[in-house]
């Protein structure tokens, strides 16, 4: 079980690697070519507007209710069933987020003047964010639809491609970086525009990629309607529910949106382009891990199988930590170096964003893992037909996030935003394992509260080496060149792996060496066609 978990967890991190890393690189072109100023602020907030209903509606709710309740079709009823609810789950989506996407192309103007009413102060900025909210709307719509076919091929084992497939929307908008932007003017529109149509794009993408596989397997889209279907009745039941319950971080970040936008100039864009650092190790780590883990502990529940259920959760979560707890302590401990070499150039580096970048990563950093257990944990819930729970958990999250948000912005700006998200997902995160443990007879705790102890040991020795190698270097290669910058970053990053390794041989963390083990053999044998 075990092995089978780390086989399909490094397929998704490779397939995810790639993603995220041309995640990044998107954000460097927006970064060179707007910087941190008005344009970017208005994209930023527009593409929030789709975003949140796509985390929400989208992927939290697909990945809770229709994974679980598609895997039991295709373990106890066939392909066939499996195929038609399928059809009629994309059906409802189409319908559902095409209803959606009207009515927020109609009242657009009422929406963003509601989210980002102090952008009216600045000239033209409120408008333009109406007109980027309109253009990338039905984004929504596309992403749900890829997201119901990813869902679909995680049951059926295949990993890759849809892990993938959102490298589809980075490469488009990448591409419309340079090939749209330009064009912009000549028809009437922002530069910024160019932009908002890549996303687009990239939700066409992201579909694609992914049909080709879904139909090799014998996949045939039909726009079915039956609302008395009971399995559709049951992922809509769920996904009501569903998307409560993974909506704390989503809402979350809505609301650090909101209160950003009265920040001033640049603050939704510092806020944003960290959030994107941070989410890197997520993406890689706690996704990837948890995508793997979610159809195995569906299987269990099925079957009421709860040991194999512990099983997998508790190996899930000590594989996470591994991964995320020295994510966590390097982002800190590098935050103005990593920031500089990613972004530091063009209008970016004329705005001055480095350092306000820079805290703001530092203050989002310490929620990585809690963003990463809310991943394995909520799932979990509803493969146990358990809806209610992550609800008032998330609820409970979202209250104290707010109280949170407006009490530190006061002290600290845009970075106390950033804080406050990371306090209230480590509350999210821990209070969901808590009831969780309760639900299972317990999730392995003794066990996995010494990996973390150890871990986080660890990792702060490791942090200590990042940062002082750093120091060091900066004194042997002083200078802003890109080149200095890079070795810099490097050889820091190298230093904390190093000490990180032979601590863990130190303490003797049995998960550091399963790793390696299981990286190094994946490097062979993925498992998965490419």
């Amino acid at each position: 079980m075990s092995s089978r978990l780390a086989r399909s967890a490094w397929v998704i991190s490779v397939a995810t690697m790639t993603s995220r890393a041309l995640g990044v690189v998107r954000e460097l072109v927006l970064a060179a070519l707007f910087g941190a100023g008005d344009a970017m602020d208005a994209f930023f907030v527009a593409f929030r507007i789709p975003n949140l209903v796509r985390d929400l509606f989208a992927e939290g709710a697909m990945s809770a209710a229709f994974v679980p309740t598609f895997t039991r079709y295709l373990t106890t009823r066939g392909k066939a069933d499996a195929w038609r609810l399928g059809n009629l789950v994309i059906t409802a989506l189409l319908l559902v987020t095409g209803a959606l996407v009207v009515a927020g192309l109609v009242f657009a103007e009422p929406l963003v003047r509601l989210i980002a009413g102090d952008y009216a102060t600045v000239p033209s900025k409120l408008e333009l964010t109406i007109t980027l909210t309109r253009i990338m709307l039905p984004f929504l719509t596309m992403v749900a639809v890829a997201v119901a076919m990813m869902g679909m091929l995680n049951a059926l084992h295949h990993f890759f491609i849809p892990a993938l497939s959102p490298a589809m929307f980075n490469v488009a908008t990448i591409l419309c970086a340079f090939v749209a932007v330009p064009l912009m003017p000549a028809v009437g529109l922002p530069p910024v525009a160019g932009i908002a149509i890549g996303t687009l794009v990239g939700g066409l993408g992201q579909i694609a990629i992914q049909w080709p596989m879904l139909r090799r397997e014998g996949f045939r889209y039909r726009p079915i309607v039956d609302p008395r279907d009971r399995g559709l009745q049951e992922v809509l039941l769920l996904m009501g529910p569903g998307t409560l319950g993974l909506a704390a971080v989503q809402i979350n970040i809505f609301v650090n949106t909101v209160l950003a936008t009265g920040e001033g100039t640049g603050a939704v864009s510092w806020l944003s382009y960290a959030f994107r650092l941070m989410y890197l190790p997520i993406g890689l780590f706690g996704v990837s891990i948890a995508t793997a883990a979610i159809p195995e502990i569906s299987r269990y529940a099925a079957v009421n199988d709860t040991d194999g259920m512990r099983r997998t959760l508790s190996s899930g979560l000590r594989m996470m930590m591994m991964l995320n707890v020295p994510a966590t302590v390097g982002l800190v401990a590098l935050a103005t170096p990593i920031v500089s070499l990613l972004f530091e150039r063009g209008q970016f580096a004329i705005d001055r964003s480095t350092a306000p970048t820079a805290a703001a990563l530092m203050c989002y950093a310490p929620g990585l893992v809690g963003y990463s257990v809310v991943k394995i944990a909520t799932p979990t819930f509803y493969a146990l037909r358990d809806s209610r729970t992550p609800v008032l958990v998330s609820a409970a999250t979202v209250a104290i996030n707010l109280v949170l948000n407006l009490s530190l912005v006061r002290v600290m700006g845009y970075r106390g935003l950033a804080l406050g998200t990371a306090l209230a997902a480590l509350f999210n995160a821990s209070l969901l394992l808590y009831l969780l443990g309760r639900r299972l007879g317990g999730i392995d705790g003794p066990r996995i509260a010494v990996t973390l102890a150890k871990i986080a040991v660890a990792s702060l020795v490791m942090g200590a080496a990042a940062y002082g190698a750093d120091a060091a270097l900066s004194g042997v290669l002083p200078g802003a060149s890109l080149l200095a910058r890079f070795v810099r970053v490097l050889g820091a990053i190298g230093a904390g792996i190093a000490v990180l390794a032979v601590s863990a041989k130190l303490l003797r963390i049995q998960e550091f060496d399963d790793a390696l083990r299981r990286m190094g053999a994946r490097v062979t044998s993925s498992g998965e066609p490419r």
